[in-house]
């Protein structure tokens, strides 16, 4: 058996998945209850009022309502019934 890999292979050729990141619900629009709104790196936004934060940074709502952006931060309110 060869001792070393033949001419023609390569050592690349492999690819990871796409991570999906990103904002998924927008302010003013409205959450459901464990819905995901962000999926980042890091902090870069932060849980406010109304939000948890996963152990990979994404950040969801704990209950129904509205989203808010607020600076850094990230609220769910609920919403206003009439």
């Amino acid at each position: 058996m060869a001792h070393k890999m033949g001419t023609g292979s390569t050592t690349n050729g492999r690819d990871s998945n796409a991570q999906r990141r990103g904002i998924k619900l927008y302010g003013g629009e409205v959450a459901k209850s464990g819905s995901i709104i962000v999926r980042q790196c890091g902090t870069k936004f932060k849980p406010g009022k109304g939000v948890g934060l996963g152990r990979d940074f994404t950040i969801y709502a704990l209950g129904d309502g509205v989203v808010q952006y607020r600076n850094r931060f990230v609220d769910v309110v609920p919403a206003a019934t009439n």
